[in-house]
């Protein structure tokens, strides 16, 4: 008898005639076992492996691919300021000597006065007049280059214009004088512009936010304005910036985008597009989360589509820049403090008096504090389909992100009550997400159902799940309901969507 309680020999082994343990090996001696038989049947090679093969990892056919890209990128070199030849360097050369004798011939007040098109209509004899003195001779497109640079010099962006114009950049980051970066298709290129100097580029600053009646200088070197088309811009200069002035501008389509234009690019699945309609349309409380330049503000312009025409609607922002899709829309902006540091507005202020505004519906382009709890008591209180953006990378962390911003103000109210308060007033969170390829993706649409002990609980209707990338670096992936029964069905019926809402989440 064995110490694990059975007989040695023949009879112990098991029905077979399979040792338990293993077969066991002489410790010396005897004839040379071949690798591949040692440990007799127990672990047998996995289908498809080669059992003389080394480590798996070593064997891995991507492996020297990927190695191949880290060596490139280890050695790289890369170009980062943009210099000019051929026509572009010559129109460029030309306009710096034209500049300050046709500046000397042009009252700056009269010239901001016309438009684009009369302004150029009186600078072309002008143009033509210090051409001559200086006794260079242009061609007719050479010409139209020239008229164009100048004008933009005077009365727009300057080198910004062309990038503004290009409706395929989606967003302009200049880095200084001599760097600037454009956003094309989701990939970052760098920009075939450069600024005389940072004086150049700090006039130009001035100018972008000044038609916003902010101001930009040493003593307040942070801006934050809009273009005229809703674009936004951030304007940071030295000292805190050490390469000189930088703007940040993000642009945005003058086309208004739709659910029905973010699920044909992609975005999102028919049967995410059709809750979300749904949703906007039923005065469903929803909050977009999702990181830095993920479409937040796009998501919410879409869903602004669906809300009914007849509804008040008001927004708050720290920098109008939502572009609404209804009738009756008030925009409201905050205010910077003066230079005395008095007279701010901020978002809480506006949310406070908004309520004193008989809207309907409350829209915040994004929260960033203690507004949190505001919002949360005007869905409270009969604002239902109100909306807001955050930025959080899921949806369970955007409930934590609302605590912990109520938690930032000198509100003193115990933390169950702050996760109640949020479980009672927001439905939906929809995730957002910019993808390594550059597409933008929603990722999740999760309901918030109600509280569990001191538990926000949760429920997720739709997810994107990853599958694969594709040869030209596109990700592949599905969006897949989950087939549960959604909690905010009864709102949905109050509308008459219920049996809609409820065949797009199975």
């Amino acid at each position: 008898m064995s110490a694990f309680g059975r007989k040695n020999g023949p009879g112990g082994l098991q029905s077979g005639g399979r040792p338990t343990f293993g077969v066991a090996r002489p410790m010396r001696g005897g004839p040379e076992i071949p690798q591949k038989d040692r440990g007799g049947e127990q672990f047998p090679p996995l289908p498809g492996e080669n059992p003389d093969a080394g480590n798996a990892l070593d064997n891995h056919p991507n492996k020297g691919d990927a190695m191949a890209r880290l060596a490139d990128r280890a050695n790289a070199v890369h170009e980062s300021t943009h210099t000019a030849t051929g026509f572009e360097a010559s129109v460029h050369k030309i306009k710096e000597q034209v500049l300050p004798r046709l500046l000397e011939r042009v009252d700056p007040e009269a010239a901001a006065s016309l438009s684009k098109e009369e302004l150029s209509e009186e600078f072309r004899p002008i143009i033509m007049e210090v051409l001559a003195e200086l006794k260079v001779t242009l061609n007719r497109r050479e010409q139209f280059a020239l008229e164009k640079v100048l004008i933009d010099e005077l009365l727009g962006f300057g080198p910004l214009e062309e990038l503004l114009n290009d409706p395929d950049v989606s967003d302009i980051m200049v880095n200084g004088p001599d760097q600037t970066y454009i956003e094309k298709k989701g990939k970052l290129v760098i920009a075939p512009i450069r600024f005389r100097d940072e004086q150049h580029l700090f006039q130009i600053a001035q100018r972008i936010v000044n038609q916003v009646g902010r101001r930009v200088d040493q003593t307040t070197p942070l801006a934050d304005a809009r273009l005229k088309d809703g674009s936004r811009v951030n304007v940071i200069v030295p000292p805190l910036s050490l390469r000189g002035t930088a703007i940040s501008i993000r642009k945005f389509s003058e086309k208004p985008i739709t659910i029905d234009m973010l699920r044909d690019f992609g975005s999102m699945s028919d049967k995410m597009a059709t809750a979300l309609k749904i949703a906007g349309a039923c005065r469903m409380n929803i909050v977009i989360s999702g990181g830095t330049g993920s479409g937040k503000t796009t998501m919410l312009n879409a869903l602004s589509k669906m809300i009914d025409p007849g509804e008040r609607v008001l927004t708050i922002e720290d920098a109008a820049e939502l572009r609404l899709q209804q009738p009756h829309w008030l925009p409201l902006e905050t205010r910077p403090p003066n230079l005395e540091g008095q007279g701010a507005i901020t978002i809480g202020d506006l949310v406070k008096n908004a309520l004193r505004m008989r809207p309907d519906r409350i829209i915040l382009g994004e929260i960033r504090g203690a507004e949190c709890f505001d919002l949360l008591a005007a869905m409270n209180t009969g604002h239902d389909g109100s909306m807001c953006t955050l930025h959080a990378n899921s949806p369970r962390e955007c409930l934590g992100r609302m605590e912990n911003m109520i938690l930032m103000g000198d509100i003193k109210i115990p933390k169950e009550a702050i996760s109640r308060q949020i479980a009672e007033s927001v439905d939906l969170i929809v995730q957002v997400k910019r993808l390594r390829d550059g597409s933008r993706r929603t990722t999740n649409i999760t309901e918030v159902i109600g509280m569990e002990g001191d538990v926000i609980v949760t429920q997720e209707l739709f997810k994107f799940e990853y599958l694969d990338e594709s040869e030209d670096g596109k990700i592949l992936g599905e969006f897949r309901p989950s087939g549960l029964r959604p909690y905010t069905l009864e709102k949905a019926r109050q509308f008459g969507f219920d049996q809609a809402y409820l065949e797009a989440c199975l």
